[in-house]
């Protein structure tokens, strides 16, 4: 066993590469408006600049997972972190929205290499259980606190500078966290693993862009068929595809029978509905806060502020808390938590501006709640696997955070897309733009080329309408949120009838 003091430095710099990660996944989310007016990103490409980064780390995390067991975690962990560093370079500076897709993808590229090698360092350091836990809920914590930090270190830096600081801050970071990883973290044998798949990775790569492609499609105000038929058959082609080999390779880079343990199930869907959630809730959010209420940047940001805390707080709360609960029952009760604070967040009237007390509260209460099912998620799937597929279960994990992470944004975002359209009533007599109704944004560029009296009634609708749009995203999140906790609770019943039926 590492000695005391070393196995939590190792932690703390694990943590720190996934909270850079985290960050990355919601700090767009407040320098969008102003990236899209500096780059003239269309509705479409400000998607692609938020969704490039959570598909490609989502295709490549089954390969570069095992390919960490295979050649060694600090490697991966070290070659993400110089990748990350790199790309975060490339989309500081992008003249293009075209080239901070490309830098974003390469963020991907990046994290991808990282994410699973953090828990796996982690699992490898600690080998008593309770301790063990103890430090996946930090790392969750980490996690948790890193998407609800995203806004407000966003709104900080945009108080002083332009959008591409908030990926230049990840820098210095990384080369901090480099040189660390290089003193602290041991060389270990590798454990071995699934010979690399290349062609499993392009196929699950494929098949996730696809996939979230056609269910952007749906939003979009000029619909088109063919277009949505061609994108939904390639993304379930290619995934059916994967599956395919996956299901015949002697070292598949996912193993599917962990999938049959009710409890590993209901662990993945806790970190896929959970990420959607918490993105589809941030995504409107923080765009009500800004266009609708007016906030500065950093304004909006300070919002999020009770969730981060919440989040850190949450996370080793519940690994010590998976003591004495069965984990089922936290992850359950946790995101009924996080489920009823979102709903009265939605109810409250025009998004709780005259009750902001309260609003802050229910904030806290949804990160409090989720960073509880981050640490339920994590300690379920990495128990599950055994120590020489630890890079295989975090990447499955990180899968789970990804696509929802993906899933999030392309439906909360096209939620909130078809409310908005269907709730803006437009000022009679007025002739517009159809691009009116594809986002407030449009409106209020649009607005500002009218009449004093025509602008002033088209930026009251639009907001007006985004305070609908924006109601929708939040109910639409508590009830996915109580399926979820419905879902964990049926697999938890399932797990202890098949412990009766077939006993240890």
């Amino acid at each position: 066993m590492m000695a005391g003091a070393r196995r939590w430095l190792v932690l703390a710099i694990a943590a720190s590469g996934l909270f850079l990660i985290c960050v990355d996944l919601t700090v767009l989310y407040v320098a969008l408006p102003a990236l899209t007016r500096d780059l003239a990103a269309s509705n479409s490409a400000r998607l692609w600049i938020l969704n490039a980064y959570p598909i490609v780390v989502a295709g490549l995390l089954p390969g570069l997972g095992t390919l960490g067991d295979r050649h060694g975690h600090r490697l991966m962990f070290v070659a993400g972190l110089a990748t990350f560093g790199l790309a975060s370079l490339a989309a500081a500076y992008a003249p293009t929205a075209a080239v901070l897709v490309a830098a974003r993808a390469g963020l991907g590229v990046g994290a991808a290499m990282m994410m699973p090698a953090t828990l796996a360092i982690i699992r490898s350091t600690f080998d008593d259980p309770q301790e063990r836990t103890f430090a996946i809920g930090l790392w969750a914590g980490a996690a948790s606190g890193g998407m609800a930090l995203g806004p407000l270190l966003a709104g900080l830096l945009l108080e002083k500078f332009w959008w591409g600081s908030v990926f230049l801050i990840n820098v210095p970071v990384v080369m901090a966290a480099l040189l660390l990883t290089l003193w602290a973290v041991p060389r270990r044998t590798a454990p071995g693993g699934a010979p690399w798949d290349l062609a499993g990775s392009l196929q699950i790569l494929i098949g996730l862009t696809a996939a979230v492609y056609a269910i952007k499609e749906l939003a979009r105000q000029d619909l088109a068929w063919w277009r949505f038929g061609a994108a939904l058959l390639t993304g379930v082609l290619f995934i059916a595809m994967y599956l395919r080999r996956q299901s015949r390779r002697p070292q598949p880079l996912l193993d599917l029978s962990l999938f049959r343990l009710p409890d590993f199930a209901g662990a993945f869907a806790a970190a896929c509905l959970g990420t959607a959630g918490v993105v589809g809730l941030e995504l409107a959010l923080s765009q009500y806060l800004q266009l609708v209420e007016q906030r500065s940047p950093l304004g909006a940001a300070l919002v999020f502020l009770p969730s981060a805390i919440a989040g850190f707080i949450a996370g080793p709360l519940a690994g010590r808390m998976m003591r004495r609960l069965q984990p089922a029952t936290l992850g359950s009760a946790a995101f009924v938590f996080a489920a009823l604070c979102v709903l009265a967040l939605g109810l409250l009237p025009g998004g709780g501006v005259g009750l902001p007390a309260l609003r802050l509260g229910l904030i806290a209460g949804i990160g409090f709640g989720i960073g509880a099912t981050v640490t339920f998620a994590s300690s379920t799937i990495m128990g599950a696997a055994p120590m020489e597929r630890g890079g295989m279960a975090a990447s499955i994990e990180e899968v789970g955070f990804e696509l929802g992470n993906s899933v999030g944004v392309a439906v909360f975002g096209s939620v909130m897309t078809l409310a908005y359209s269907a709730a803006l009533v437009l000022p009679e007599g007025t002739v517009l733009p159809d691009n009116v109704h594809d986002s407030l944004d449009e409106a209020l560029r649009i607005a500002d080329g009218l009449s004093s009296d025509a602008g002033y009634a088209l930026r009251a609708a639009g907001r007006a309408a985004f305070t609908q749009a924006l109601r929708a995203v939040l109910i639409g999140v508590g009830i996915l949120w109580l399926g979820a906790a419905l879902l964990i609770k049926r697999n938890s019943r399932r797990s202890r009838a098949c412990s009766r039926t077939f006993p240890s």
